[in-house]
């Protein structure tokens, strides 16, 4: 059997988009984008134009349903100038005012003539690239879809016979034939626009089909920007390894390394447990400054908190959060659930692992990381992916989950301690008159934990874990009870462990 040739492929001009398609669109084919209206097939193929401009190509654009001034003001939108490429304006015979009539109308005479025109300007300009925008017409035109088929095999090979890469762009308006133009074209990219509840409409996009090469199949979240289309392919853990090296992470405080067995091991993801207020961000802080101030790199995501809120207590603490930042060692990122897609913020969290080898990573928090997908199911897949890259590259991975609840029967909105190897437990309990804070480790895969109830206490020089509390009960069941002497507790006259 003689070994398959592999198909050229041209750059799309969307660079991320090429990396799913495994180099590129199929050189000298004919590919279909599909889409409903304001989906961004237009602007693709804009892109796609652009990208062979810049190569020195002859590029053409034959749009049926927009005019030309439409087309130059959509694409200066973005800041991008058309000139260069040939736009061919062609409105058809049924679409002039002049021609309107009331009786019969000839529609295969004028679908004929559209083709022709079509294929007239083709052979005139010669382009290496074009962009047929849209197939809603032809299709409206021609009437029957014997006739619509029969008319757009014969365009396919004339323009294969001229080695041109063409672009169809069609708005779904018409689900008559669909499969039919499916068989027809080489490649089918499919995108999908998805209003939510509230927020900003979410983008996504598939390959359908791609013969004769390899791709990267299912959904892929993109987000149209001024200037650029960006592209998140979705995340296969498994293409990423790295040699996980190093040391524990230690977080600064003696006692807290203690109580978790000596710090976070590298290339493990620690859960953060406990009601709103328990101290979980100012925990993980301790852990992501400790990084930085070992001349590593560490990224905090917070759904939650602004800047200034999260900076100033961080400075109550003694810790430089705004210097760091500044200083480029620790990136800051606040993600709002309403704006952000699910692919976006992996993407986000890559960039920072690959491109400035982030060594401690924060998610903060789990609760608002649930408000980026509607579907549960899919969320667990996608984080279980995320961190299994994560743990794949020896990143600390360290998420907080707050409980519903401050006090009573606190409960989690959703299990996923199975996706973690360590689990901190953060509770409230009364003593002497006051509301102290309790630490506990529930579970670590990697090695030993202390097993001991400790207090700790936040400081304007850190955070203090205190001795074991061998008389508090009840920290599981949510409501714990302190039945032993103040000696014990941090500022009591007992002795602290760090």
């Amino acid at each position: 059997m003689p070994e398959p040739r592999p198909i050229p492929t041209l750059r799309t001009g969307v660079s991320q988009l090429d990396v799913i398609l495994r180099g590129g669109l199929p050189q000298h084919r004919l590919h279909l984008i599909e889409g409903t209206p304001g989906a961004g097939k237009t602007t693709f193929a804009l892109r796609f134009l652009l990208e062979g401009l810049a190569n020195g190509e002859r590029c053409l654009y034959v749009t049926l349903s927009e005019t030309e001034e439409e087309l130059t003001s959509s694409a200066a939108s973005h800041g991008w100038s058309l000139e260069g490429i040939d736009i061919f304006e062609l409105v058809p015979a049924e679409a002039e005012l002049e021609r309107q009539q009331t009786v019969l109308y000839p529609a295969e005479v004028e679908f004929g003539g559209t083709m022709q025109m079509i294929t007239e300007r083709i052979e005139a300009t010669k382009p290496e690239r074009v962009a047929i925008d849209s197939l809603a017409e032809l299709r409206l035109l021609a009437q029957e879809p014997l006739r619509y088929r029969r008319q757009l095999l014969v365009l396919k090979r004339f323009l294969q016979g001229r080695h041109v890469t063409t672009l169809l762009l069609d708005d779904q308006t018409s689900s008559d034939g669909e499969g039919d133009l499916h068989s027809l074209v080489h490649g089918v990219l499919s995108l999908e626009q998805i209003e939510r509840d509230y927020g900003a409409s979410r983008r996504r996009l598939r390959i359908g089909k791609m013969r004769g090469t390899s791709y990267q199949s299912g959904w892929h979240d993109f987000a149209l920007t001024t200037g650029d289309v960006l592209v998140f392919p979705s995340l296969i853990a498994d293409e990423h390894k790295a040699r996980v090296e190093g040391t524990a992470v230690s977080s600064g405080v003696a006692g807290l390394d203690k109580v978790l067995g000596g710090g976070l091991d590298r290339g493990t993801t620690t859960m953060l447990v406990g009601p709103s207020g328990a101290g979980k961000s100012s925990m993980a802080l301790h852990f992501a400054m400790a990084a930085v101030r070992q001349g590593e790199h560490a990224a905090y995501f917070s759904f939650d908190e602004t800047f200034p809120t999260l900076s100033q207590r961080a400075g109550a603490l003694g810790l430089d959060m705004v210097g760091a930042v500044e200083a480029g060692t620790l990136h800051w990122s606040r993600a709002i659930p309403s704006r952000l897609s699910p692919g976006e913020f992996v993407w986000q969290v890559r960039r920072e692992v690959e491109d400035r080898s982030a060594r401690v990573v924060v998610i903060d928090s789990l609760n608002s990381y649930l408000g980026t997908m509607p579907e549960e199911r899919s969320l667990v897949l996608q984080l279980h992916e995320l961190l299994t890259y994560l743990n794949n590259q020896g990143v600390v991975t360290i998420l907080i989950l707050a409980q519903q609840g401050v006090i009573g029967d606190a409960h989690n909105p959703i299990d996923l301690s199975f996706l973690s190897d360590a689990v901190v437990l953060l509770r409230f309990f009364e003593a002497m008159g006051e509301v102290r804070k309790a630490i506990s480790v529930i579970k670590k895969r990697t090695g030993v934990h202390g097993l001991a109830i400790h207090e700790y206490q936040l400081f304007s020089n850190g955070l203090q874990v205190g001795p074991p509390l061998l008389d508090l009960q009840g920290v599981l069941t949510g409501v714990p009870t302190y039945t032993g002497s103040g000696t014990r507790l941090i500022g009591s006259g007992g002795d602290a462990a760090g």
